[in-house]
């Protein structure tokens, strides 16, 4: 479900955005710094301070998950169910395994937050779909890097 285009986005992506509801059906985004695709229908999201995230997953597990290049400005949207697995679960370790290698010691990871994708789609600026013929993935960079005040920097030559 999860193939090479969304991994790759996913790699390139520095947040990701889940989305959770709680038991009076009031939703919840909030962003997820250490996260990770686990394999072709899982996400994993570690739970560093989600203390309300976890909390709505126990209530309703239906979530959704987005990440974004920022400066490409395309990504994708998971759609799935959630669950939470707890350090003392026996599957922990193997759930934060790819959690545990992004933060190293320098955070705990209370447990983690294992979503499995039902739906995949693409997110796109609006400009590819409205300006397709002056749109690039070039262009959009070089537009996002004067929004945001940033060069390019120039790798070191062998």
């Amino acid at each position: 479900m999860m193939d090479d285009a969304v991994r790759e986005v996913a790699r390139r992506s520095v947040l990701c955005w889940l989305a959770t509801v709680d038991a009076e059906g009031q939703p919840n985004v909030s962003p997820k710094e250490v996260w990770a695709i686990a394999d072709d229908q899982h996400v994993v999201v570690a739970h560093i301070a989600s203390p309300i995230s976890a909390r709505n997953i126990a209530q309703h597990p239906q979530v959704c998950l987005s990440f974004v290049d920022v400066f490409v400005q395309k990504g994708f949207k998971l759609v799935g169910r959630a669950r939470e697995v707890r350090a003392a679960d026996p599957e922990f370790f193997a759930w934060a395994a790819p959690l545990l290698a992004i933060v190293g010691q320098r955070f705990a990871i209370h447990s983690v937050l294992v979503i499995q994708v039902q739906s995949v789609a693409a997110i796109v600026a609006p400009s590819y779909r409205f300006y397709p013929d002056d749109t690039t993935e070039a262009s959009q960079v070089a537009s996002a890097m004067r929004g945001y005040n940033v060069q390019a920097v120039e790798k070191d030559k062998p």
